[in-house]
């Protein structure tokens, strides 16, 4: 019997892409997340797949970012070993954003974004159809949920969206991004 091996239709010449969900709750980004980690054959990290299995809710007291950190350090060392990554966070600031794109790039990883923007109406939708067909894997958004996300969210501009200008330096008073990333996320360092 001969075997063969045949290339994973997702195996792109050994270039590791680590791909970033944006977006605000009830946007599509754990689908889409889902779609990407099958056509690309990554790993695929959703913080909301375990704060619910591990705490019982979504934020914890702070157990989330303790958890992204985490994430986000398993994601680093799964770029450097050659696997694809989809992290699916939202990332509402753009200064996440940015810390997350050097970081990979700093692991000579592909760094995609992926946006995607919904309106209010298309949101609630969504989450209450969520909430009424999962609501044991649904973690609980009120609207004054909606209401802070809405108002605290930074979407990207054309630039950051094009991948340009390149990521400038970390925010004033800290020694780079992943200095940064480390005061973000706590169990990152």
């Amino acid at each position: 019997m001969r075997w063969s091996y045949v290339q994973p239709p997702w195996h792109d010449l050994g270039v590791t892409t680590l791909f970033l969900m944006v977006g605000l709750p009830g946007a599509g980004k754990t689908t889409r997340a889902r779609q990407l980690a099958e056509e690309h054959g990554a790993l695929r990290l959703t913080p909301d797949d375990w704060m619910l299995p591990l705490f019982g809710e979504t934020e914890a007291d702070g157990k989330r970012d303790v958890l992204e950190g985490r994430m986000l350090w398993l994601a680093l060392e799964a770029v450097r070993l050659g696997t694809s990554v989809v992290v699916d966070y939202g990332c509402w600031s753009r200064e996440e954003r940015s810390a997350i794109r050097w970081l990979a790039e700093a692991e000579g990883a592909r760094f995609r974004m992926v946006y995607l923007p919904v309106d209010e109406e298309t949101q609630r939708a969504r989450i209450a159809h969520r909430r009424a067909t999962t609501p044991e894997g649904t973690l609980p958004i009120t609207e004054a949920d909606i209401q802070y996300g809405r108002a605290h969210f930074e979407a990207p501009d054309a630039s950051e969206l094009e991948g340009q200008p390149e990521v400038a330096g970390a925010p004033s008073g800290w020694a780079g991004w992943r200095e940064w990333a480390a005061g973000r996320w706590p169990s990152f360092a």
